[in-house]
Parts: structure tokens; C-alpha cells; sequence
């Protein structure tokens, strides 16, 4: 009577190369909903996507470089371009998005501490130039092409200074804490931007 062998389990370890970004991104995401970037540290990456740091430092050159390809995807996500048939309804939409985000665990902390990260990193700051803020402007540029069609802003208004004049209340508020980030605020930014647009302030 003859008998099969039996299987022998597969060993564990490290993951092997077409893995192991997927498992680093993954631990990264985790370490910073848990802990902030602040005290994300390549040793705990590592540690928790069973990988050596050198691993991590063949793929991304910081931190903060890692951080970024782990959430921003995620983060932009949760951040789709409204349509709500007016120009400050969209704007309003849109603050109470950016504010929400803003205002949670792990957007707000990752977002923080990436703006951080970039003051010394210039090649993060290059890719957060590109991937984070380059990108929520293009998908937010139909808001002002769609006020312009429908007669609410004038021909002309330049969508670049109409994002800057919205984005940069929300930003110096969340960065510096002064007053209150609340849905009032929110209301007051889409009312202030969407009125100094229809007055012709970036045509």
C-alpha cells in the first residue's frame, strides 16, 4: 500500500518583492491612523509589515515620503467635487469636506504633519505640490467653469485666485487654531468667496 507525502506547509517570513510595498503601504496607513506621522518611525513600519528597513528605504527615501504614497489616495477619496447647482453651495460642500477631514483623527493628523514634512523635504514637497494640491485644484476647477456658465461669476474669473481666495481661510484656521474650524465658518468662507467672485475680484 502506498502512501502520498505530505504536503509541507509553505514557510513564513518576509513577504516576498511583489508583496512587499502592498504590506508596507499597508502598515504605514495603519501606524499613522494610530499614532500620527509625528511618531511613525521606519523600525515600526518595518516591524509591523515584517520587512527590513532597508526594504522601505529601496522604495522611499523618508518618512514622509512613505507617509504620503500610503494615504493620500485615501484621503483625496473622501473628497469628491460636489455639484449642487450653485456656485456657493458647491463652495459650502466642499468646506464641510475639507473641514470634516480636517478635523478627524487621522486626516487631520496626516495632513499636518505632512505640511511639516515638506518644509525640509524638497522632494516631498514636490510631490505634495503635484499629487495633493495640484490635484484637488483640477477636479475643483469645474465648480468655477460650471458659475461661469450658469451667469453666477463673471467670464473670465481666473479659477487658480478663486481657489486660493477659498483654500487659504481653511488652511491658516486649521494650521495656526486660533478660532473655532466649525460648519459657521464653512458657511461664512463659500458666502465671502462666492460673493467677492461675482463682484468681479478674479476676473
Amino acid at each position: 500500500m502506498s502512501t502520498r507525502p505530505i504536503p509541507t506547509p509553505p514557510k513564513r517570513g518576509r513577504p516576498r518583492s511583489g508583496r512587499t510595498e502592498k504590506a508596507i503601504l499597508q502598515a504605514a496607513s495603519e501606524l499613522v491612523a494610530t499614532s500620527g506621522l509625528a511618531d511613525m518611525t521606519i523600525e515600526g513600519v518595518a516591524d509591523r509589515a515584517g520587512v527590513g528597513k532597508a526594504s522601505i528605504y529601496r522604495r522611499w527615501p523618508s518618512k514622509g515620503a512613505l507617509a504620503f504614497d500610503a494615504v493620500v489616495d485615501t484621503i483625496l477619496s473622501t473628497q469628491p467635487t460636489p455639484d449642487t447647482g450653485s456656485f456657493e453651495g458647491d463652495l459650502l460642500q466642499v468646506a464641510r469636506t475639507w473641514i470634516g477631514g480636517a478635523r478627524g483623527r487621522r486626516g487631520g493628523r496626516t495632513v499636518a504633519g505632512l505640511i511639516a514634512e515638506v518644509q525640509s523635504d524638497p522632494d516631498l514637497a514636490a510631490a505634495w505640490r503635484e499629487r495633493f494640491v495640484s490635484r484637488i485644484r483640477r477636479e475643483r476647477r469645474p465648480i468655477v467653469e460650471r458659475a461661469i456658465e450658469r451667469g453666477e461669476i463673471p467670464t473670465g474669473s481666473d479659477p487658480e485666485v478663486i481657489m486660493d481666495l477659498f483654500y487659504g481661510p481653511l488652511y491658516h484656521r486649521y494650521l495656526n487654531g486660533h478660532l473655532p474650524l466649525d460648519d459657521a465658518f464653512a458657511k461664512r468662507v463659500a458666502r465671502m468667496v462666492a460673493a467677492a467672485a461675482a463682484d468681479g475680484a478674479a476676473a
